[in-house]
Order: structure tokens, then sequence, then C-alpha cells
């Protein structure tokens, strides 16, 4: 009997045992199951280093790994895929590898976008336009004409010989968004000034970019501006300049030129990239568009530091008031001059 009863006890013992382990066990599972980190992916048309757009993109999300943890947000990215049909193979390589969001920073990607993401419900994709119509797409914008309007009167307040040049690289999109900013600014100040605009027909082609930069300096023009990742081009030739300056984009692009380069607008990816991380968390894998503004603070303006006594507290203060109804609504900035 003794014996029976020592079983006894010993059977209770080990299933108690058991259910305690099972207990706390399923609760370390839980923990580390909603610990998991949130995998995002970049598709980038140019590089990481390009000192304008696709580096702001992905300093806007190392911004988002760093604010919430590198356990917490796992990064990858893919460069110089600025070709659709290659980036749509990238797409597909990410979302099969279970990533939860996958960024194609362009307005070029919209197509591959729109059937890359009917195969892949459960992912979340995000790219650079609003034509896709899926509830697990988001779209963005960057309202560059905002930001542009500042720089703008900033150049039409500085410029001496009355000539403006930009050196776009499509009329289209963002870019074409920013030059209509960009005019309007110079125009609302210095209304006698004349803006030319050249195009090279490409993103990415610096020295067409140059060449266009060092045309509008024989043709008297002593401020410039441009976009994407050619600019780069046009910076150098201008540095090379005494008295001509340039206006800067998506980001501070200051080191190209300190002695050239006066205001850059920034366009800030990491509160873009927080809203797609906060949307997936309450469950909204897509479905929804957001404008990058100054009002948000996705857009914003910073001065080169060394350069900034060229303008008058007058001048400046133009510019706060400018950038204020902006914000408030009470000025209104057209995208596209017609």
């Amino acid at each position: 009997m003794k014996r029976m009863k020592f079983l006894s006890k010993f059977i209770m013992g080990l299933l108690m045992f058991v259910s305690v382990f099972t207990f706390f066990g399923c609760g370390k599972k839980a923990e580390e199951s909603s610990s998991e980190a949130i995998k995002i992916a970049l598709i980038l048309p140019s590089t990481i280093d390009d000192m304008a757009w696709s580096q702001a993109m992905y300093e806007g999300a190392k911004a988002v790994q760093e604010k919430l943890g590198e356990d917490k947000v796992e990064l990858k990215f893919s460069e110089r895929l600025g070709n659709p049909i290659e980036a749509g193979v990238a797409l597909r390589e990410y979302a099969s590898e279970d990533y939860d969001i996958v960024i194609a920073h362009g307005a070029q990607y919209e197509s591959v976008i729109s059937e890359v993401a009917a195969d892949f419900p459960e992912v979340s994709f995000a790219y650079g336009g609003y034509g896709v119509k899926a509830d697990n797409v988001f779209g963005y914008d960057v309202d560059a004409h905002e930001g542009s309007f500042l720089l703008g009167m900033l150049a039409g307040l500085k410029t001496k010989t009355n000539i403006i040049g930009i050196v776009g690289p499509v009329a289209a999109g963002e870019s074409i968004k920013y030059n209509s900013g960009f005019i309007q600014g110079v125009k609302y100040v210095n209304p006698e000034a004349d803006v030319r605009i050249a195009y090279t027909g490409s993103f990415g082609d610096t020295v067409a970019a140059g060449e266009i930069a060092r045309t509008h300096v024989n043709a008297g023009a002593d401020i410039l501006t441009g976009t994407s990742q050619q600019s780069v081009g046009a910076i150098k030739v201008v540095s090379q300049y005494d008295g001509i300056y340039w206006f800067g984009n998506n980001i501070d692009q200051t080191v190209l030129a300190p002695n050239s380069i006066l205001a850059c607008e920034l366009y800030i990816f990491e509160g873009l990239i927080s809203q797609f991380v906060e949307k997936r968390a309450a469950g909204v894998k897509g479905g929804e568009g957001f404008h990058m503004t100054l009002e948000n603070k996705m857009l914003d303006l910073t001065f080169n530091d060394e350069l900034k006594d060229i303008f008058t507290g007058e001048e400046l203060e133009k510019i706060n008031v400018a950038m204020d109804e902006i914000k408030t609504g009470s000025r209104k900035v057209e995208a596209i001059v017609k």
C-alpha cells in the first residue's frame, strides 16, 4: 500500500510539473512570436549613396530601423533596378521570402506592383504613385512643389543676372512638380526673372546634366537647381564657377559643393515608412495613399550654414511666412503650371 501511495504521489507530481512546464513554455513562444522583427525591403532605381532620390529613401528606412531597434526591423535593399521588369523579379523574391513591406521607390513600378501584389495578398507593397487600387498596396507622392516654392523665392531674391536655370531629368512625376513650385516661387518675388528649363531625358545621366548646367551658366544663369540622382553631375559643374549657386533637393547635398549650395529641400521618408509600419501593425495592409508635405513634416528645408549669411534677415523671414502659409493652406502652390 505504501508503495502504491508513493507511486500515486510521484505520478501526480510529475503531471503538475509537466503542466507548469507546458504553461511557461507556451508563454515563452507567444512572447517570441509577438517580438518578431518586421521585414522591410527596398527596390531602388539607383544606389543608396546617390546623394538624391534612392539615398533619401534608404536613409529614411535606416532611421526607422534605428528608432524601433535593429531587432525589431529587418531591412534589405536592391539597387540599380530602374528597369521595372528586373524590379519585378526582385519584388517576387522578397514577397516569397515573407517580407512584410516591400517598397518599389518610384512611379515607374506601377504596372509591376499591380501584377505582383495580386499574387501576394498578405504582403504590403508601396510605390511612388496612386494608380494601383489594391487592399495591399500603399501609394505615396512627394509634394515637392511646396518646398521648391520656397527655394524659388530664395533664388528670385538672390539672382543678379535675372537668369535662373533648371536641370531636369524628365518632364513627369515628382520632378515636374519640383520645377513647377520652383518657378512659382521665383515669379512670386521676382516677376522679371527668366527661368529656363532643359531636360536630359534620364534620371541618371550625370554627364548630360553637367552639360546642361554648363550651358545654363554660359547663357548667363547665376543660380541653378535640379532633381534626381543626375543632379550630382550638374552640381559638379556649378562648383567650378565662382558666384554661381545651386539649390538642391531630396537630401542635404551641401557636402558635394559646400561653396555653391545655398539650401536644399529634404524628403523625409522616415515619416512615410513609419506610417506603413503603423498601418500594418493595426491590420491595414494597404489601400491608402500618402502625400509628403511641409505640414506633415515629411518635407523640410535645410540651409548651408557656411553660406546662410548671403540671405538677409528680412529675406529669411519672408521664407518663414510663406512656409507657414503653405502649411496652413492659406497659400496654394500649384503642382503643375500649364
